[in-house]
């Protein structure tokens, strides 16, 4: 009954969206993402209001189960700074694989997240060459869109096609590689044509490649029937060939992230201020987190303990001046501009300025002194920058 209640809730404020209501009513408390679950049929999408009340009722129930790729898009606005309020999630008893009802003809268009760390530890380097690490991961709402659409029945090849040039649209693809996890996972031979419209640099630290798998993952399952539960989609998600970062994109939006990244501990809202800015400044070149990993000196890392950096967040929210990044330093080893660049920004007046995982993003939280126009202007002036984005938590 509950779910049929929030199915209900669900639909009608989708019913509101279609029908020209406000969007903003409908974001997340810290600013709203620019994505949303749009069922389309194969033949004919249009972007009225024609689509059926059935059609919504079905959309509405299926999201009691989005994760951080496109629920916090839709959540209800809270008057608290401190997270908005959660779909409940549906039941775990998992639908028998071979009932799953492949759906056939439509697609989805999926919002895929950007990330940052707002605090990230270097804990030690394991026998098999990848290293535990301790990580407050949160989205942010600037990020690449994704469409999925299944194809016929006798199709045997996933197609890929991606705005940007140079972006590989073969098995090297994370999307690629996540569509084919699924098939291994679930047993459902179906393959999908994808359209991915990227925004996010590569290299960047902010996790575009792992977000794009997670939501090709979580997108063919719903397009599939929903054999899995949302606990599954983490477990079958965890598994390096997509990514470290993909089972955070399968959560909630934020969330302390252990072992190489895989362990997700989800993270109840922080207490952020509301309307806080968050400006992403991307230099003109990316960084290799192997070089990075590389350049560590393991006995200059932080000795702040994570758990306490977590609670530092979680009393505080971004109002405090405890910022760790053990990647920054073998970063600024590797790529000393990036440096320079770093402490430019820290004298633009913002709040907080840190590297994004192993870089080059560096996100900067508040308002720049001069006004936004202006630090945009300058820091282009200065360094060579690929991007600087304005968005929000």
């Amino acid at each position: 009954e509950r779910h049929c209640l929030w199915g209900l809730l669900c639909t009608l404020a989708l019913l509101r969206l279609w029908d020209g209501g406000d969007a903003a009513a409908f974001s997340g408390a810290h600013g709203a993402v620019r994505g949303a679950l749009r069922p389309r049929a194969a033949e004919g999408r249009r972007k009225s209001a024609e689509t059926s009340s059935s059609s919504l009722i079905h959309w509405g129930y299926a999201l009691a189960l989005l994760p951080c790729v496109a629920r916090r898009s839709l959540k209800v606005h809270s008057a608290s700074p401190c997270a908005a309020p959660r779909a409940p999630r549906a039941s775990a008893r998992k639908r028998p694989i071979g009932l799953s009802a492949v759906m056939e003809g439509e697609s989805l268009e999926l919002f895929s997240p950007a990330k940052v760390n707002l605090f990230l530890r270097i804990i030690r380097k394991r026998e098999d060459g990848y290293h535990d690490l301790a990580s407050l991961f949160h989205t942010v709402a600037f990020g690449d869109s994704l469409q999925l659409e299944v194809l016929p029945e006798d199709a045997k090849k996933d197609k890929l096609e991606c705005n940007l040039p140079g972006v590989p649209v073969d098995e090297s693809n994370l999307v690629i590689r996540a569509l084919k996890l699924f098939r291994e996972k679930s047993g459902i031979q179906r393959f999908f044509d994808v359209k991915l419209e990227k925004k996010i640099p590569a290299q960047a630290g902010m996790g575009g490649g792992s977000s794009n798998a997670a939501t090709a993952f979580y997108g063919a399952n719903v397009l599939c029937g929903s054999p899995a539960t949302p606990e599954d989609l983490i477990r079958w998600g965890d598994d390096p060939v997509i990514g470290s970062d993909a089972t955070f994109f399968l959560s909630e939006g934020t969330a302390y992230c252990t072992g190489r990244g895989e362990i997700v501990t989800p993270v109840d809202g922080l207490p952020i201020k509301e309307g806080l800015n968050v400006f992403l400044v991307k230099p003109n070149y990316g960084l290799s987190t192997g070089k990075v990993f590389k350049a560590m000196d393991y006995s200059a890392l932080s000795k702040v303990d994570p758990e306490e950096l977590l609670q530092t967040f979680k009393d505080k929210g971004t109002s405090h001046s405890f910022w760790v990044n053990d990647l920054e330093s073998p970063a600024f080893t590797v790529s000393p501009e990036l440096s320079d660049l770093k402490d430019y920004l820290n004298s633009c007046g913002f709040e907080a300025v840190l590297m994004s995982g192993s870089g080059s993003t560096i996100f900067c939280l508040g308002d720049p002194g001069d006004g936004a126009e202006a630090f945009e202007a300058s820091t282009k002036e200065k360094f060579d920058i690929e991007g600087i984005w304005k968005t929000r938590f």
